[in-house]
C-alpha cells in the first residue's frame, strides 16, 4: 500500500541523517489494530472505511470467520461516498447494534480511514457525541489510521494519543512504560522493576483500557517503543518526565533501558547488576548460538516500522553483522537521537523513501539479508535476494533479556533457509 508520511514526528533535521523524498511502500496505519486489539481486552476498534480496509485488518489479524474479534468495519458504501446518505446517523446504528451485540466493551475506538477521511467525516464529533449517549457505560475515543496521514506504525501512537487527555492526575511518584509489549514481556520487565525497587509501574497501553494509568509531575516515562512520539510529547506536556534510553532490544539495549529508570530513581549500578545478572547470562548464552550464523553478514534496512536504528544497533553490536544501510519512516532527534548516536558515525541513515532509489542501492549492494515491508519483500526475493518482513518483527515479543535470542533466531532464519535451498 502505498502511503504518504506524517511529519509532525520531524521537529528539526539531524545532520547524522539524510531526508529522501518520493514514492513510498508503507502498510496504514489501520494495521496497529491488529497488535492494539490484543493488548486491550476490554477495548474494540471500529473502523470506519471501505472493503478494502477489512480485508485488510482481517488479512493482517488472520482472524478465522468464527472468531470473535475486538475489531469490525462500518464499511462506507456508496451512497455514504456520494453523500445520499447521513453517515452520522448510520455510524448511530452500528454503534448501537455492536453495542447491544458485546456488552463487554468499555472503550470504544472509532478508527478513521482514507474514505472517511476524503468525505470529511468528523469522527471526534461523532465519539464526543456518542460518549455523552452511553455515559457511565462506555468511553468512546476516535482517532486517524488513514495511509493519507500515518504509516504502519502511526496507527498506535494515534491511538494512545486519543487516551492521554483521559489519564487522571496524580501526584505520586510512579514509572510509565509506554508502547504495546506482548504481555509475557510485561510481565518480566515488572519483576525485575520489583527487585530494583521501582514502582508503582504502570504500562500504556494497559491490558484493560478503562483502567488507564495515571499521570503528573511525578511520573517519568520509558518509551518501550520508537513508534509512540506524539504520544510522548503530550505526556511530557502534562508533567511526565521523558527517561532518554535505548529501545529495550537485546542485552545492552534492555540494560540500558533499565539504567536510566534505575538511576532516576537511585538504584545504584551494583543493585542493577545483582537484580540483572542471572537473565543477562541466559541471554548472552542463548545469544552465542546465532552469533557465528549472523557475524559478518551484511543486512540492510528499508524504511517501515521505526524499529530499524535500535534493531541495527542490536544486530550490529551483539551479533557482529555489517550495517550496509538503515531507513527509517521518520526520525525524530528528540525520541531517537539517542539510539543513532549508538550507530556508526559513517553508516548511512535516511528519513523518508524514494522507493525506486533505494532499490536501486539495495540491488547493487546487494546484501546478505534485506529489511524491509511485505509489498517489497517478494520483488527482491525474485531477484535473488534473501528477506525478513518488517511487519513480523512488530508483531513478536523481541523486547527483554528473554527474548533476545528469539529477536537474533528471526534474522538466521532466512539466511539458513536460504543455505538448505542451495544445497
Amino acid at each position: 500500500m502505498t502511503a504518504s508520511l506524517n511529519t509532525n514526528c520531524t521537529p528539526d533535521l539531524d545532520p547524522g541523517v539524510s531526508y529522501e523524498q518520493g514514492p513510498r511502500e508503507l502498510f496504514c496505519g489501520l494495521t496497529g489494530i491488529v497488535w492494539l486489539h490484543r493488548k486491550m481486552q476490554d477495548a474494540f476498534f471500529l473502523v470506519v472505511g471501505s472493503r478494502t480496509c477489512a480485508h485488510l485488518i482481517q488479512s493482517a489479524a488472520g482472524v478465522m470467520i468464527f472468531g470473535e474479534p475486538r475489531f469490525a468495519t462500518a464499511i462506507l458504501h456508496d451512497r455514504d461516498l456520494a453523500g445520499l446518505a447521513d453517515c452520522n446517523d448510520e455510524l448511530d446504528r452500528v454503534v448501537a447494534e455492536l453495542l447491544d451485540r458485546r456488552p463487554d466493551i468499555k472503550t470504544l475506538f472509532l478508527v478513521g480511514s482514507c474514505p472517511s477521511e476524503v468525505i470529511k467525516l468528523d469522527l471526534a464529533t461523532a465519539a464526543e457525541r456518542l460518549s455523552r449517549n452511553y455515559l457511565g457505560r462506555v468511553r468512546v475515543a476516535s482517532y486517524s489510521g488513514s495511509g493519507i496521514e500515518t504509516t504502519f506504525t502511526q496507527g498506535e501512537d494515534n491511538c494512545l494519543l486519543s487516551l492521554v487527555p483521559e489519564m487522571p492526575e496524580t501526584s505520586e511518584r510512579r514509572l510509565l512504560v509506554v508502547g504495546t509489549l506482548a504481555d509475557v514481556v510485561e510481565d518480566q520487565f515488572r519483576r525485575i522493576f520489583e527487585q530494583l525497587g521501582i514502582g508503582p509501574v504502570d504500562f500504556l497501553p494497559p491490558r484493560r483500557a478503562e483502567s488507564l494509568p495515571p499521570v503528573g509531575p511525578n511520573v517519568s516515562m520509558l518509551l518501550a517503543q520508537p513508534f509512540v512520539c506524539e504520544t510522548a510529547r503530550q505526556l511530557i506536556k502534562r508533567g511526565v518526565t521523558h527517561l532518554p534510553a535505548p529501545y529495550p532490544l537485546g542485552v545492552e539495549g534492555t540494560l540500558g533501558w533499565l539504567q536510566a529508570a534505575a538511576r532516576h530513581w537511585g538504584v545504584s549500578d551494583e543493585a542493577l547488576t545483582l537484580a540483572t545478572q542471572a537473565p543477562v547470562t541466559r541471554a548472552r548464552k542463548a545469544l552465542e548460538h546465532y552469533r557465528p550464523r549472523l557475524q559478518g553478514k551484511r543486512i540492510a534496512f528499508l524504511p517501515d516500522s521505526q524499529l530499524e536504528i535500535p534493531l541495527a544497533r542490536f544486530l550490529g553490536s551483539e551479533c557482529g553483522m555489517q550495517l550496509e544501510s538503515v531507513g527509517v519512516p521518520y526520525f525524530d532527534r528528540q525520541f531517537h537521537g539517542h539510539e543513532r548516536a549508538s550507530l556508526p558515525a559513517e553508516l548511512p541513515v535516511s528519513e523518508g523513501q524514494h522507493v525506486d532509489r533505494q532499490l536501486d542501492r539495495i540491488h547493487a549492494v546487494k546484501p546478505d539479508l534485506t529489511v524491509c515491508g511485505l509489498g517489497l519483500a517478494n520483488p527482491l526475493e525474485a531477484a535473488g535476494l534473501r528477506t525478513k518482513w518488517s511487519i513480523e518483527l512488530v508483531f513478536s515479543p523481541i523486547q527483554g533479556f528473554e527474548q533476545a535470542a528469539d529477536l537474533a533466531e528471526l534474522f538466521a532464519r532466512p539466511l539458513l533457509r536460504k543455505e538448505r535451498l542451495a544445497v
